[in-house]
């Protein structure tokens, strides 16, 4: 998971410093990875009867649509690069809540049915 999750920001930082030329390749790549990334986690619930899945996976389906959405919009010419840099910074903020909320959860759940414990999870401080 945290493979994914380091993947996520490279493919989401890729979006946020398109140009106009790079743009439809950078929505193309983060629809990829989160395509991919969302499965994993999907099916990772499904199989362990997660109990918070319903809301996670709405979660995950909410940002496929509006990926998919700006990517409609940009290759028509409805919405410009400042809409998918936008896009970008909503990803940023949105993902450290749902990696520490509904991510953190996924994985303890996970780890208690597997392993009979908890994973051990550690932070960097931002602050010097």
């Amino acid at each position: 998971m945290d493979h994914t999750h380091e993947e996520f920001y490279r493919v989401t930082f890729d979006l946020l410093t398109c140009t106009f030329a790079g743009a439809s390749d950078a929505l193309h790549a983060f629809e990829s990875h989160a395509v991919e990334h969302f499965e994993q986690e999907n099916e990772w619930m499904e199989k362990s009867l997660f109990p918070a899945r319903d809301c996670h996976i709405a979660e995950h389906a909410a940002v496929l649509l509006s990926v998919r959405e700006v990517g409609e919009g940009f290759t028509s010419g409805a919405l410009g690069l400042d809409t998918v840099h936008d896009l970008a910074m909503e990803l940023f903020s949105w993902f450290p809540g749902h990696a520490d909320y509904l991510d953190s959860a996924l994985a303890a759940w996970m780890t208690r049915r597997n392993m009979g414990g908890t994973p051990v999870v550690m932070r960097r401080s931002l602050r010097a």
